[in-house]
């Protein structure tokens, strides 16, 4: 099957190469368009007390966040059509990414290895109500 959209899940970390690799290697053959998508985390969670910085540390975060992307983007050597930086849950992101950019793969990474932790990894909620194909990508532990 050749896919036209591939939408890319990644995270500020080096394991996000390995997934854009593999989102290359499915686009190339057939030209298809690669976008990505990742979640920054809302600085309220880590701290209270600081209401008063809330909203220069989240331009920060959202700052470094985009630097990652523009970085990641460079170095994959293949058109980004796309990048979505988003806030709160990433999967109903995901899906209305889906939704309005016609995407029809989403390759999302994995870190769980045993079976157990597999069944209820967080891109389970993506596999269960996506109207597309869903790859994941076995990412090394830590």
């Amino acid at each position: 099957m050749s896919y036209t959209h591939i939408l890319v899940a990644v995270a500020a970390t080096p394991e996000s190469q390995q997934l854009l690799a593999k989102a290359v290697s499915i686009a190339r053959p057939v030209n298809a368009r690669i976008s990505l998508i990742t979640l920054v985390s809302d600085p309220e969670l880590y701290n209270q007390f600081a209401a008063p910085m809330l909203e220069d540390l989240r331009e920060v975060m959202q700052e470094e966040t985009q630097d990652f992307i523009n970085k990641l983007g460079k170095e994959a050597q293949y058109p980004i059509e796309h990048t979505f930086i988003t806030y709160g849950a990433l999967n109903d992101h995901i899906l209305d990414v889906c939704r309005k950019h016609a995407v029809d793969l989403v390759i999302y990474g994995n870190h769980n290895h045993s079976f157990f932790s597999r069944a209820s990894c967080s891109a389970k909620s993506v596999v269960s109500a996506s109207q597309v194909d869903v790859l994941l990508v076995p990412l090394a532990g830590d």
